[in-house]
């Protein structure tokens, strides 16, 4: 299939999938003249480009999808999703802690009468 039927097929534009040629995620993609002739494989590996980028990946940590059909580029695939997972629980962690530190200010705001009762406005807010 040609290039414009992939896009059409993946919701992709043409110059997204030459994009992921070039960064090498869809392998070598044969040509018939000067036209990129994609196969059937190729929509569920731009899929998965596609929703690896919605979840937070860039391109360039995206290259163990190259060898996804091995199991060496499973592993590597899957070692990829383990850490972006406990980045994103890193991330939860610190945000969640944000979240009681604004809850308890707004507490402590809502008791005081004027700038000069707020305790909380002596210190440096630390979050």
């Amino acid at each position: 299939m040609r290039i414009g039927e992939l896009a059409a097929l993946t919701g992709c534009t043409p110059k997204a999938l030459r994009l992921y040629e070039a960064h090498g995620l869809l392998g070598t993609v044969a040509r018939r003249g000067n036209y990129r002739n994609y196969d059937p494989e190729d929509v569920q590996r731009v899929q998965w480009i596609r929703q690896a980028l919605s979840l937070g990946f860039r391109l360039a940590a995206l290259q163990p999808l190259r060898s996804i059909d091995t199991p060496c580029g499973a592993a590597a695939v899957q070692a990829l999703l383990q850490t972006r997972r406990c980045a994103i629980a890193d991330e939860l962690a610190r945000l969640q802690a944000a979240d009681i530190a604004l809850a308890a200010l707004t507490m402590e705001l809502s008791t005081c009468d004027g700038a000069k009762t707020c305790r909380s406005l002596e210190r440096p807010l630390c979050i």
